[in-house]
């Protein structure tokens, strides 16, 4: 079969002036990039608020593994299908971050014939919008410093300094560093560290906006250091906001591209779901609910994390609501999470693959807490047996009593997830879903810890060190405590710690620290040893990829 980058590299696009006649945006509304990329005005999204909502379909997956389990994949083909069946349907998608697509992942666009073109656009530098969030977030953090060299009017503890600088790319030698070396002309010297943009409260502030005058005011929240009383120092404090609104005045708006078969697509914003919230724009799904009668979007890695946090923090804080969730599953993560090895993927091993079926169990009965209808989705590889598919689908239907249907967008495109469209179209049609989120907004800090540790995440009692129980006094002094949780933990377990496969029980959840993002409007829980800057592989990706005389790119997958 085809690379992912020859299948996009191959593919006919249609005019973005066309994607956007097919939703009822014109010329006026855009601002182009090109021949098949727009950026959508903002008195476009504005004009659109009166329209009535489409339907919301919110895909998730299973606990990430080696293996892949396809959930953009799934995202996209999904779309796909719903087009296919003459439905008129947007996607909304995360963009891309530079710091996986060069260390492990490659590209983060779908895959196989179940893509958002263009693919090395927008898996690369696309509208500029991450480079945007980086330089607003970098320049408070420079005003931060030379306010402090220049004086220190707003009497900065130097050692409570809790902005750091950001980079999109992996990068774990610039976790924990010293500046300001060299004498006074060069700054005060204090230990800081970079994350990843993706990590940058500024990117989670540009996907929580709701408007213009929301995102200036959750700017001028954004909590930097705290001054030798301890009380904080905010972004307003510096009078940092106006320019930063001038550095995201493009990028806050939506980014709009096209599947390999011609839906329009939203793709904006990328926070990561292991250590921020997960999830694309506020501004960018309410415009496509707007224009459309469907709507899929993802959350990022499984449904502890992407799900739960749009659930749970950006479902609250915007009003929107999910009318049905998907949850993505392959047979050879099953098998990871059943005890196969990696190189034993691909062989017939019900064995393994029912001893790793309590992962999907767990995940179905935590978005039931939600109160949504879900739908499993088996995307399906070509290793994959069928008594192994039929296995998964009688248990799934039978002794969960969940729709699930398998997929083939990956090879057959639209086509491929016919079944998969229909069983989500019979839930919608079902009648409107019971959704909730999991806490209310005045439950105390604690409590709503342990409804995620021992009622998602199937822990069996949490541990505080001495630095979170700290934390949490101070947040209790600043009036913060009751803000939602954004927890900050492995992807590849349901528990903090990777090792611990399938759904595990009797282990405990380890809170490290937690820090407030007050202009996100959440508290960050950071547990195990997650990092906000990941490292790059023994082999990334970028080894692989090429770039000949004429432009055409190779290796991106």
């Amino acid at each position: 079969m085809l690379s992912d980058i020859e299948i996009a590299q191959g593919a006919k696009l249609r005019s973005i002036k066309e994607i956007a006649e097919s939703v009822g945006l014109s010329s006026e509304d855009l601002e182009y990039f090109g021949r098949y990329k727009a950026k959508v005005t903002l008195e476009a999204c504005e004009r659109l608020r009166s329209n009535p909502d489409g339907k919301l379909i919110f895909v998730t997956a299973i606990t990430a593994t080696p293996a892949g389990e396809g959930k953009t994949c799934t995202a996209v083909g999904l779309t796909q299908a719903l087009g296919y069946l003459g439905k008129k349907v947007m996607l909304c998608l995360r963009e891309p971050s530079l710091g996986p697509v060069f260390g492990v992942k490659g590209g983060a666009a779908g895959g196989g014939f179940a893509q958002v073109v263009p693919m090395e656009d927008i898996n690369l530098h696309f509208t500029g919008d991450f480079a945007a969030v980086a330089a607003a977030h970098n320049l408070l953090a420079a005003l931060l410093d030379n306010h402090i060299v220049q004086g220190n009017e707003l009497d900065v503890d130097i050692t409570r300094v809790v902005w750091k600088r950001v980079l999109d790319m992996n990068d774990r030698q610039l976790r924990d560093i010293v500046v300001g070396l060299g004498g006074r002309g060069n700054g005060i010297p204090r230990e800081t560290g970079f994350e990843i943009t993706a990590a940058s409260e500024v990117m989670a502030v540009l996907c929580l906006a709701q408007d213009w005058e929301d995102l200036r005011e959750r700017l001028s929240r954004l909590l930097v250091a705290y001054d030798r009383k301890g009380d904080p120092i905010y972004a307003r404090d510096l009078k940092a906001v106006g320019a930063m609104l001038i550095l995201l005045k493009d990028a806050f708006k939506p980014n709009l591209v096209q599947t390999l078969e011609g839906q329009p697509a939203f793709i904006h914003g990328g926070p990561f779901a292991n250590i921020a919230h997960g999830n694309n724009s506020v501004i960018a799904t309410r415009t496509a609910l707007k224009l459309a009668d469907y709507v899929v979007t993802e959350g990022g890695f499984a449904a502890d994390l992407g799900a739960e946090k749009f659930f749970d923090i950006v479902c609250p804080q915007s009003g929107l609501r999910p009318d049905v969730a998907v949850l993505v599953a392959s047979i050879r993560a099953l098998h990871l999470h059943g005890g196969a090895a990696k190189e034993d993927l691909g062989s017939l091993n019900l064995r393994a693959l029912e001893a790793g079926l309590p992962n999907l169990e767990k995940h179905v009965e935590n978005l039931r807490k939600f109160g949504l209808p879900v739908v499993v989705a088996l995307n399906r590889f070509p290793q994959d047996h069928p008594e192994e598919l039929a296995f998964v689908r009688e248990y799934v239907t039978n002794e969960l009593g969940v729709a699930c249907e398998v997929s083939e967008v990956f090879a057959a495109g639209g086509k491929g997830g016919e079944a998969l469209a229909r069983a989500v179209l019979d839930q919608l049609e079902a009648g409107p879903s019971g959704f909730h989120p999991l806490y209310r907004a005045n439950t105390p800090l604690k409590q709503k810890l342990e409804y995620l540790a021992l009622g998602i995440y199937g822990a069996s009692y949490i541990q505080y060190t001495p630095q979170a129980e700290k934390d949490i006094r101070e947040l209790t002094r600043l009036g913060l405590d009751r803000l939602p949780l954004c927890v900050a933990k492995t992807q590849f377990s349901l528990s903090d710690d990777p090792a611990l496969l399938g759904a595990p029980q009797g282990w405990k959840l380890t809170v490290r620290e937690i820090k407030p993002a007050v202009g996100a409007g959440f508290l960050v829980v950071y547990t195990g040893e997650i990092r906000t800057m990941p490292g790059l592989p023994k082999h990334p990706a970028a080894e692989q990829m090429d770039i000949d005389r004429r432009g055409k790119i190779t290796g991106l997958f």
